[in-house]
């Protein structure tokens, strides 16, 4: 059952998924806690391997971190990192080098975050970075959290928004071949993927009328059909289907104008076609305290915007930043969804038609 005290978010389970432990996961999440101020928002629970946290507190020199080995979730306490052992098998930590053992160990933690989650154990989750070449398997065909994460909750419509406080970027199409994009599009998945951010920027982000941007696919956003038909057969009915019923969708725009001239700042959040169309831009703009989060989940899952940085994992250099505005952009969300719960209670709120796949609490899986 979800904490529905906003007060009381500090008792509220956090979930942090290891990541690989060649990377800098491990990393930023000590050095992080190393500091008393985060417990005041939440208790941490750290889905992984004792040996491997040891290592890292050895290197880093954070001996005195206080830690609570658990195996059961229900024995979580505040003020500490309650570290949840997931696997029996030795792990090797090799910083900066890829390994099975690591890649298995990040889907056992994954897995076993999942299973507390659908028991109500957690009720949001932060994953720290993954190797996508080593933790592929039988059961992990993915391109990464995203899919893996929706096709657990059997989700089929979410999407991938990087956030900050000064941009907020989602993408219609992900983790895909940039040769694959084009005949990826439609207006059916267009319309979809705007519907999903408007849902979220209103229960997630508690932004009542949103307005967003939408990019073109081609240079010049197409130049009037003269390079490329797609604005005009495929982006621009979408967003037409918007206005009409009254909302702020805007497009589409050339990429390279829109962010050159700091169009962003007129806007709530803006739709990519692609992902290097939204994410360059993006990094470049908020790459320290960028947060990844997954939107159309049944929880909250947020994640630091950079990788596992192997050339910088065991140096004790790489920046913590990220990893911390992930988890207060996760309490942020939750509490937003909380007070949305609480607002369409009331017959004179507004009603979305998707507004049950942004409920709080345990997702209701078959």
């Amino acid at each position: 059952m979800a904490n529905t005290n906003a007060l009381d978010f500090k008792e509220t389970k956090l979930g942090f998924t290891i990541g690989d432990a060649n990377g800098v996961g491990m990393e930023v999440m000590l050095r992080a806690f190393s500091t008393p101020y985060l417990f005041n928002h939440c208790t941490p629970v750290l889905y992984g391997d004792a040996e491997v946290f040891k290592f890292y507190c050895n290197a880093l020199e954070l001996t005195d971190l206080r830690y609570n080995l658990i195996t059961d979730t229900k024995d979580c306490v505040p003020d500490m990192i309650n570290l949840k052992q997931v696997t029996s098998n030795k792990v090797t930590v090799t910083p900066g080098t890829p390994s099975e053992e690591a890649g298995a160990l990040a889907l056992k933690a994954i897995n076993a975050a999942i299973e507390d989650i659908k028991v109500g154990q957690i009720e949001n989750l932060v994953t720290l970075p993954i190797d996508k070449s080593t933790i592929q398997s039988d059961s992990f065909d993915f391109a990464g959290h995203t899919d893996y994460l929706a096709k657990s909750f059997e989700v089929d419509d979410y999407m991938m928004i990087l956030t900050s406080d000064d941009l907020k970027v989602g993408v219609v199409t992900g983790h895909i071949p940039i040769t694959q994009v084009s005949q990826s599009l439609t207006i059916e998945r267009i319309t979809n993927k705007i519907q999903i951010l408007l849902d979220s920027l209103q229960f997630d982000f508690g932004v009542r009328k949103p307005k967003i941007a939408v990019l073109g696919l081609n240079p010049h956003s197409g130049d009037n059909g003269l390079i490329g038909k797609e604005e005009l057969d495929i982006i621009k009915p979408a967003i037409d289907g918007f206005i009409e019923e009254g909302h702020l969708v805007f497009g589409p725009y050339s990429a390279d104008g829109f962010f050159g001239t700091k169009g962003y700042e007129q806007f709530d959040a803006v739709l990519a076609m692609y992902h290097d169309q939204g994410l360059i831009p993006f990094k470049q703009i908020s790459f320290h305290n960028g947060v990844n989060y997954t939107a159309g989940l049944p929880i909250v899952r947020t994640s630091p915007d950079h990788g596992t940085a192997y050339d910088l994992a065991g140096k004790g250099t790489a920046d913590i930043a990220s990893h911390v505005s992930a988890i207060f952009e996760a309490k942020k969300i939750y509490l937003n969804r909380l007070e949305s719960n609480e607002l369409n209670k009331s017959p004179l709120a507004y009603k979305s038609h998707r507004r049950e796949k942004f409920s709080i609490g345990v997702p209701n899986l078959k």
